[in-house]
């Protein structure tokens, strides 16, 4: 059996070059056109890579890679989704991987698909995204993936291999890191797409943790979206999905919030009640397996933060207070800040954004991980202060070099929620 084409995306096609028209782009890419690139690096599985750089591209863009469902292909995921029509408007720069084996599948079964490195589809993927880089400066911390179906599935196993490279992923009808490992060569496995493996969510963390062994540093957000009548993959696979990565990312598995967005949608939100929570999950009340539809996109935006508005809650002032100061000397500072959960409930891991004045580059840190060094910067909690109880404190530092402004960040956001001064 083979995933299907999502019906749900034959709408009108956003209106760019044709594909026909494709060319390879040794170097930087034409803009407002679909390009083939060639020679993009390690590609053992002989994956196709397609390009979207919009004439709006931003000075070190964001990327986000759009993985196509079994049967599709690059350039249909180019068509049938509006990935290439919001880079337009926020100046991100869209990657289309694309399978050339029979199946048109992606590898999310193998050992080597499902180790750090270790071949395949997801070692041509990585090397898409570092030509980007090379290319064009992107932001090593603003990478993102989502697909839908296979392409769901192969998101689920890029985040688990390579958690250093990507920020968040956002799936459609897919299936939790590690369930469609099989041994004998097979792509399909029936087990997994029936619903019937099941893990504890230790189990389905470890399984994660064990493709990329000795990595201790933050791990990517993730979306999760699901239709309660999917007959290709079906519905539990949901449920097993939320319980991997509330445990990888840390978080509880009772939902920090729950909503219903649009009519027959449920919304769980798993460590923060933002637009950028950890793990936010989407279930579809009597939709199978074609559910993804124009306008979920929108919403992929909003979870990433690469929109400035969005569909979701807009943040919620005074639910949490930020104080930062800095000391300097000529080239240097140190900077001293502390979070402040002001709201009525406890956090349960946190992600602490800001930008660096201009010309400031961190050096080292404590009491998170952060990343990217310049620009704008996610601070992710460590293991030991992911918690902040209601009304308590957790304060964090960082060295940096300057060129003259050694001003501390003027504005933060924690889980996407924007944060008060003081």
């Amino acid at each position: 059996m083979l995933l299907s084409a999502p019906g749900a995306v034959a709408r009108e096609p956003v209106e760019k070059a044709p594909v026909a028209g494709a060319a390879a782009a040794p170097a930087a890419a034409p803009t407002a056109a679909l390009t083939e690139v060639t020679d993009f690096g390690s590609n053992p599985s002989n994956l196709q890579m397609y390009l979207y750089v919009p004439d709006s591209v931003t000075a070190n863009p964001a990327v986000v890679v759009a993985v196509h469902y079994c049967t599709g292909s690059g350039p249909a995921m180019y068509s049938g989704t509006e990935y290439a029509s919001l880079a337009d408007t926020y100046g991100f720069i869209v990657v289309y991987p694309s399978v050339t084996r029979a199946s048109k599948c992606f590898d999310v079964s193998s050992p080597q698909a499902l180790t750090r490195g270790g071949g395949s589809d997801p070692v041509g993927i990585k090397s898409m995204v570092d030509w980007v880089t090379r290319t064009y400066s992107a932001d090593t911390g603003r990478i993102f993936a989502t697909g839908i179906s296979s392409g769901a599935m192969m998101t689920n196993v890029l985040l688990g291999d390579y958690p250093d490279v990507f920020a968040a992923g956002a799936a459609f009808s897919g299936v939790p890191f590690g369930c469609f490992a099989t041994t004998d060569g097979s792509e399909w496995n029936s087990a997994c797409s029936g619903g019937t493996v099941l893990h504890t969510p230790q189990e389905w963390g470890d399984l994660v943790r064990n493709a990329y062994p000795g990595y201790t540093g933050p791990r990517p957000r993730m979306q999760v979206w699901h239709g309660t009548e999917d007959d290709v993959l079906r519905y539990p696979n949901f449920g097993e999905e939320i319980k991997q990565w509330t445990n990888v990312l840390g978080v509880s598995q009772t939902p920090a919030a729950t909503d219903s967005p649009q009519s027959g949608w449920t919304r769980t939100r798993y460590g923060a009640t933002g637009d950028q929570a950890p793990v936010e999950a989407i279930s579809l009340q009597g939709i199978g397996h074609n559910l993804y539809a124009w306008g979920m996109a929108a919403r992929v935006l909003t979870f990433f933060g690469l929109d400035s508005s969005g569909p979701g809650p807009q943040p919620q002032p005074g639910a949490c207070k930020v104080t930062a100061t800095t000391s300097a000397w000529n080239t240097g500072l140190t900077g001293s800040v502390t979070i402040t959960n002001t709201g009525t409930s406890r956090i349960e891991g946190w992600r602490l954004g800001f930008t660096l004045p201009s010309g400031q580059t961190i050096t080292n840190g404590w009491g998170a991980a952060y990343a990217p060094a310049s620009g704008v910067v996610t601070a992710t909690n460590a293991s030991y202060n992911g918690t902040i109880a209601a009304n308590a404190s957790v304060s964090v530092g960082y060295q940096a070099n300057h060129t003259g402004n050694s001003s501390a960040p003027a504005a933060f956001t924690l889980n996407g929620t924007a944060c008060s001064g003081s």
